[in-house]
């Protein structure tokens, strides 16, 4: 469905969007970067407004979202498009796809909420491709959801601008953020972005009290130095919050960067291990099963509060205080 994009100005019969970081200037006929916004006759048109390619209902550890209602059940949507050219991306399919190339199905947004609704879902959320990429569309849904009383969630790359934020932030619930690495380098050669936007978005989203997680997948080579972990650590706890649940996965090879071989189960086990010395105090590495990764414990005495075994749960040991009952400890969790 086309629909006229917000966010943008005219200049002279072009269209100067202002959505994402790449704040493309857009001639007539053209599309921005991203490839859902064309500039027609000067006025700006999203053309995934929507449409959507990917449906789902998933565990909200998924996301991974670990201390958001965990257990509970989330309905996922996906469109098509991205600002980003992730040279190991795991959707590059719908995130360099445009709405001709691929199948999509259209789910209007009150649609999408009662789709919500019968599957029983706690939340809804926009991932698989960057939500920014739909923004008219998630601002419209998440303002139905929260009515509704179903919570929303964005599973982003946090590129988006600020005025973008204003606008979707008062209608998210939670949101995870991939935090591809810590060095500018790395954006500019591996994602064609770059690293200060991202690290302000996830300042802005833990100031206006959006649940936050943060999740850096480790790519051997390329992020993983111990000056990229000690850097990535003392951003999250010196400029987050030390309750910030903190996600390291494993990288596997695929798309473009197939030669790379997977993480070294023992890059893992040592970020881990910086992350915790310095103070945070759930941290968790995903894609390694049998690691014991994935649990939630007591950052104060230990004790096992939540036990994963892929994305199925053991009991929730925290009381309706969100108290650890072993020591008293107040765990930073909603449930």
């Amino acid at each position: 469905m086309k629909k006229e994009a917000i966010l943008y100005k005219k200049i002279d019969g072009k269209a100067h969007c202002n959505v994402c970081q790449r704040k493309c200037l857009i001639s007539p006929g053209n599309r921005g970067f991203c490839l859902t916004r064309e500039n027609q006759d000067g006025n700006l048109y999203t053309l995934n407004y929507g449409a959507v390619s990917s449906e789902g209902v998933d565990p909200i550890e998924k996301k991974p979202l670990f201390h958001f209602y965990p257990g509970s059940m989330v309905y996922s949507l996906g469109s098509v498009g991205c600002n980003l050219t992730c040279k190991h991306c795991q959707n590059w399919n719908i995130a360099r796809a445009t709405v001709e190339s691929i199948y999509t199905q259209e789910i209007v947004p009150d649609a999408a909420i009662k789709r919500a609704q019968e599957y029983n879902c706690k939340s809804i959320a926009w991932t698989y491709n960057e939500p920014t990429m739909w923004l008219e569309y998630t601002i419209d849904s998440a303002k139905l959801a929260q009515k509704e009383n179903l919570n929303t969630i964005y599973v982003t790359n946090g590129y988006m601008t600020q005025e973008s934020l204003e606008l979707i932030g008062p209608h998210l619930d939670a949101a995870n953020v991939d935090l591809k690495g810590m060095s500018d380098k790395f954006y500019r050669e591996i994602c064609n972005a770059r690293l200060n936007p991202v690290l302000e978005n996830i300042m802005w989203m833990y100031d206006k009290g959006i649940h936050l997680e943060v999740t850096n997948l480790i790519i051997p080579g390329y992020n993983d130095s111990e000056e990229d972990l000690k850097s990535l650590i003392k951003f999250m706890a010196e400029e987050i919050g030390l309750e910030v649940p903190l996600h390291f996965t494993r990288f596997f090879p695929h798309y473009k960067m197939e030669n790379v071989a997977p993480t070294p189960i023992e890059i893992l086990i040592k970020a881990r291990k910086m992350a915790r010395d310095a103070g945070m105090r759930y941290v968790y590495v995903g894609n390694a099963p049998g690691l014991d990764g994935e649990n939630t414990y007591c950052y104060n005495c230990g004790q096992l509060l939540i036990e994963r075994n892929g994305y199925g749960l053991g009991p929730i040991r925290i009381d309706e205080n969100k108290k650890c009952p072993e020591c008293g400890a107040k765990i930073d969790i909603k449930i």
